[in-house]
């Protein structure tokens, strides 16, 4: 499948052309939200991993030998959860660097996957 789509944004216009491999035989529409849906997947995680927690950089992570890689990747997304679940203000970016710099708010932070 071919998808061809354009972006305005102010004064510049952007066109792209996408080519999809897929067994399913569906309609143009439910295609498109299939492929909406996968990155709506890929954005809030795998982009909140490597670009707003830039000492996590997931993505130029070295490690590649035994369990090392799969442990790592459940304490990112675990350190990722644990800021997500902190109710106080502020960005998960934030979040992380006052964390690493206040004990107190790294406990609060930790607390909050305790049950009560």
């Amino acid at each position: 499948m071919v998808i061809r789509s354009v972006r305005r944004l102010w004064n510049q216009t952007t066109s792209e052309t996408r080519f999809f491999l897929s067994s399913v035989a569906a309609e143009a529409q439910a295609f498109a939200g299939s492929i909406r849906s996968h990155w709506g997947i890929e954005n809030p995680l795998h982009w909140c991993l490597d670009v707003i927690f830039v000492i996590f950089s997931e993505d130029s992570c070295r490690v590649r030998s035994g369990h090392a890689p799969h442990n790592l990747s459940l304490l990112r997304r675990l350190a990722l959860n644990l800021l997500r679940q902190d109710s106080s203000s502020g960005s998960l970016k934030m979040k992380r660097y006052w964390a690493g710099l206040d004990n107190n708010f790294l406990l609060q932070i930790l607390a909050t996957s305790v049950p009560s």
